[in-house]
């Protein structure tokens, strides 16, 4: 594979990585889950946003596979606060507005360039960001483009497309959907249930990284429940009346791996995602059980896993996984 070179941004002012960026820009609590640390304004919608990857994260470092590598999900999350932090601090929009994903799609083109070295990387983002206003002044839909950038080297893309909503309207939506008030993640403690997937079927070592439960298999399929650890500050950085969009795609990556394995999770450390595609329907309500099925198309060092969520046999989401084999040591 050929390796491509970040372009030249004329002499524009350095990204700073000293520092994160207000963790209310980035829709974050926890100041140590903001990973934004600067941006550059290089057109109208068009802004380089830093952000810097930690080597060592309860969540985001908990994997088995050889060499360690950044992994997708933490690339996926770097990408989404960029495009907040942008819709915020470029574009203007006022705080107060939440960002609803409507789909996304990351494809990591080099994976090599994700391999971890002796430093915290130093993630670029080329981000431009779009939404049409309307007669009122209001964006309602938005999208943000974005190229990923690691160690000088084009890592892969990433596609957003959000619907932006202030906090009244969300909650009119919700009563209208439901008939009743949802319940929030606080009132949640640990696991849904006591069948947890063991980690290392899932390519994970820490218990409370696994979001799946109740694993079936049969010879083209994997089910599941989604179950996460509700004390899992990674996942759930503040409160939720549903299960988030970062939940289901880390749900759908596991039931990839698990449909990929023998059933041992020995295979799993040859094993690493290089592209996530999903398509949101629905909340995925709390207080009923969300199903996830995982079909795959049949392939050699490149799979790709197809995860539909179901609640009440209603769709709630659909996630592709690309998975490649590196070969591992």
């Amino acid at each position: 594979m050929s390796e491509q070179v970040a372009p030249e941004f004329d002499a524009r002012p350095p990204l700073g990585f000293q520092r994160t960026v207000d963790r209310a820009l980035v829709h974050r609590t926890s100041v140590a889950e903001v990973f934004v640390t600067d941006s550059v304004r290089i057109g109208e919608r068009r802004c380089l946003v830093g952000a810097q990857l930690p080597l060592t994260h309860g969540h985001y470092s908990d994997h088995l596979g050889v060499p360690a590598r950044y992994d997708p999900m933490l690339l996926l999350e770097a990408c989404r606060q960029a495009g907040i932090y942008g819709a915020h601090a470029v574009v203007g929009l006022p705080l107060g507005h939440s960002m609803i994903v409507s789909t996304f799609s990351i494809e990591l083109d080099d994976v090599d360039a994700t391999i971890t070295g002796a430093e915290p990387g130093e993630l670029v983002l080329d981000t431009t960001l779009s939404g049409n206003p309307t007669p009122r002044g209001r964006v309602r839909n938005a999208g943000v483009e974005q190229e990923l950038y690691l160690g000088g080297r084009l890592a892969g893309r990433h596609e957003l497309s959000l619907k932006v909503m202030r906090q009244s309207e969300i909650a009119a939506l919700r009563d209208f959907q439901r008939g009743t008030v949802p319940p929030s993640t606080a009132a949640y403690q640990g696991f849904r249930g006591d069948d947890q997937v063991a980690p290392h079927l899932v390519g994970r070592v820490d218990p409370r990284n696994v979001v799946l439960a109740g694993l079936r298999r049969s010879p083209d399929a994997v089910t599941a429940t989604v179950s996460p650890h509700f004390g899992n500050r990674a996942l759930f950085d503040h409160e939720y009346d549903h299960l988030p969009a970062m939940v289901l795609a880390e749900a759908a990556r596991q039931a990839a791996l698990a449909l990929v394995d023998d059933g041992t999770g020995v295979e799993l450390v040859h094993w690493c995602v290089a592209g996530v595609t999903a398509v949101f329907e629905r909340y995925a309500e709390l207080d009923e059980l969300l199903l996830a099925h995982a079909t795959a198309h049949p392939g050699g060092a490149e799979r790709k896993v197809n995860v539909k969520f179901t609640q009440g046999g209603e769709g709630v989401a659909e996630i592709g996984v690309r998975l490649v084999r590196t070969g591992g040591e």
